[in-house]
């Protein structure tokens, strides 16, 4: 079914489901092959390219709409969730149903919180629903045309990001539960957008005392074996409530 036919049938519905004016996008974090991706979707006959995002239902919690939309996008519940932001300009989403009839419920004015979350690669199904042609991981050095103001909004949860790094722990929901120094530190480089010091990164990391340092290494390769982590939940969990001291 044609995309604008979708909407059209499930606006009546939406008008007494959801909250009047009130939306939420989500920017999921993943790290694979050495690359830090953002999850987008493709609307049906659309060329640009979205975040996830949704609605919040009238007899539902705020936080709990944004799970509820990352559990549909994503098929897991056990993902690094924080909000980030509030988008209200002007035209920010109607602009984009300019053909649609004015009582859409999509074509109204919408204020977006934005969300951003950190989720473990191998743990994401990535799921195509009835609004999208595709649904896939992509660099943020390589992003496609995105639709509305997406693209602030990814650019807004990337520099938030990389100030939370400054004081608060990263990696326990991008990294598998065993993982080197050297593949935590390219994690950190790739979200900061700059090389760090590898003595100066393993004494700091490890001044943090959030991470378990295991009895066995990597296997493979020319060069020694490098020793496994992983991260002390515990800890890691008091890190993210109390926070860090100092800076990259």
């Amino acid at each position: 079914m044609e995309f604008k036919k979708i909407l059209e049938q499930q606006s009546e519905a939406a008008w007494k489901k959801y909250i009047p004016t009130l939306s939420i996008d989500c920017v999921i974090f993943s790290f694979h092959e050495t690359s830090l991706q953002v999850l987008t979707l493709k609307m049906k006959d659309q060329e640009s390219w979205g975040l996830p995002g949704g609605y919040v239902q009238k007899d539902e919690n705020v936080d709990d709409a944004a799970i509820r939309i990352l559990k549909d996008r994503t098929g897991t519940e056990n993902i690094y969730l924080q909000q980030f932001y509030t988008f209200g300009n002007l035209k920010r989403s109607e602009s984009a149903f300019e053909d649609y009839p004015d009582d859409l419920w999509n074509k109204q004015r919408f204020v977006s919180i934005g969300y951003y979350a950190l989720a473990e690669y191998s743990k994401v199904n990535l799921v195509i629903d009835e609004y999208s042609s595709a649904c896939e991981w992509k660099s943020i050095d390589d992003l496609p045309p995105f639709m509305m103001d997406h693209k602030a909004i990814f650019e807004k949860a990337l520099l938030t990001l990389r100030e939370q790094l400054n004081n608060h722990p990263i990696g326990y929901n991008l990294l598998p539960e065993k993982f080197t120094m050297p593949e935590l530190q390219k994690l950190y480089e790739i979200i900061l957008d700059k090389k760090l010091n590898r003595g100066n990164f393993y004494r700091k990391i490890l001044r943090y005392d959030i991470l378990t340092k295991l009895d066995e290494s990597r296997k493979g390769g020319a060069h020694k074996a490098p020793d496994l982590y992983r991260f002390d939940v515990e800890k890691y969990n008091i890190a993210l409530k109390e926070g860090l001291k100092g800076s990259w």
